[in-house]
């Protein structure tokens, strides 16, 4: 039985007969399209839209229980779990309104395969390699502008109109939370998008068999139809992006200017060096220790912020809220309890701030943010008294 469907795009590459199955990743229906088309077409492969990492959160449920805050913290990670876990929210959230599970017609097409007995391909890529390349291809101010939106995202509980459920039946997921972003940041789509149109339509065509039924979001249908005819370079793809040596010269370069300021300054007129700095260490020290309080941080967290700040705002390898993250989780410690609660309380603000883990990566993000918008604030101020006393 051959099932036509406009959700459904038939290819037919080198003999190879694919099928790529359009999906929502809220919508019933598209479970329900992929159960029926993997079922009249017993395909040789069946290819999802998951990398290993997201298949193994799925079939076997977030294993918050093996998180290691403590290293999470030390390996610099706070930042990239916390995304995580926005995303993931904004996905339950829909998925929720909706009345079914988030990434439920992906289950079904690891169902369908076992159940037709077709090879299951993970065709998507690792998705912290997609982020580290994001992260690579924004900038500083836009890594700024990116973790607020992702922050804000947390506050956004607006219910989702009809209207707005079908515009998003046709976006990837992830695009569809970064809409704006894109708009703002072009550069985004390439490794958001397109690179991975180009890695999943690599992968489809070479899974095994002589039919090959491909379930992805819609919004990569497009580019795949495009790119599957391509020879594609999956190596060069999932390879991190070179760390440019700009940010290091950079990052080196303002805390030896901003010491050299204060040395001469100090050397020329002690009075105004002992001015600047006390606006260093007040600026730092005080917005990262305001940032781990609107964290709702462990009192001693908040100290360590302050003290921290000026000298982490100094170093570019060290940051305040590494520091701060490591005292709250020491004197909060999660425990089992508040990680298997964790996939419900990022569905909520309250929850974000309740859960003592989700509180250890505010506290971490705070505090840096804090951290770095006293480090513009008090460098400025700095050069004034510098100017000031020449």
């Amino acid at each position: 039985m051959t099932i036509e469907n406009e959700n459904l795009t038939r290819l037919t590459l080198d003999g190879k007969e694919i099928i790529l199955i359009g999906t929502a990743h809220v919508s019933k229906q598209s479970a329900d399209l992929v159960k029926e088309v993997i079922e009249a077409e017993k395909p040789d492969s069946v290819c999802i839209e998951l990398d290993d990492q997201r298949y193994k959160s799925i079939v076997e449920g977030e294993q918050w229980k093996e998180t290691d805050i403590f290293k999470i913290i030390k390996e610099k990670k706070a930042t990239l779990l916390l995304m995580n876990l926005a995303i993931s929210s904004f996905q339950k959230r829909l998925a929720k309104e909706f009345g079914t599970n988030a990434g439920q017609e992906m289950l079904q097409g690891i169902e369908s395969a076992k159940e037709v007995g077709a090879d299951l391909v993970l065709a998507d890529r690792n998705i912290q390699i997609t982020f580290s390349r994001i992260w690579h291809n924004v900038g500083f101010w836009g890594k700024c502008k990116l973790l607020m939106e992702i922050i804000l995202s947390i506050f956004d509980d607006e219910s989702i109109s009809e209207e707005e459920l079908e515009k998003l039946k046709s976006q990837d997921m992830l695009n569809g939370m970064l809409k704006d972003f894109t708009e703002s940041f072009p550069k985004l789509k390439t490794p958001l998008i397109d690179e991975r149109d180009q890695y999943l339509s690599q992968k489809i065509k070479e899974a095994p068999g002589d039919k090959v039924v491909a379930v992805l979001g819609a919004a990569h249908v497009p580019g795949i139809r495009e790119e599957i005819h391509k020879e594609h370079d999956l190596k060069a793809l999932t390879e991190l992006p070179p760390k440019s040596i700009v940010p290091k010269i950079i990052g080196w370069s303002i805390p030896a200017l901003i010491i050299a300021i204060i040395a001469y300054t100090f050397y020329s007129n002690p009075d105004a060096g002992i001015q600047q700095t006390l606006s260093w260490v007040l600026w730092t020290g005080s917005l990262s220790a305001l940032g781990t309080t609107l964290a709702f941080g462990h009192p001693l967290a908040i100290v360590t912020a302050f003290l921290a700040a000026p000298i982490a705002a100094l170093h570019p390898l060290i940051a305040a809220g590494w520091f701060a993250g490591l005292v709250q989780a020491y004197f909060k410690r999660p425990n089992v309890r508040d990680f298997e609660n964790l996939s419900e309380d990022i569905l909520s603000v309250k929850g974000f701030w309740n859960n003592k883990v989700t509180r250890i990566l505010l506290t971490v993000v705070f505090a840096n943010i804090g951290s770095s918008m006293g480090t513009f604030i008090g460098g400025a101020d700095i050069a004034r008294l510098f100017f000031q006393n020449l």
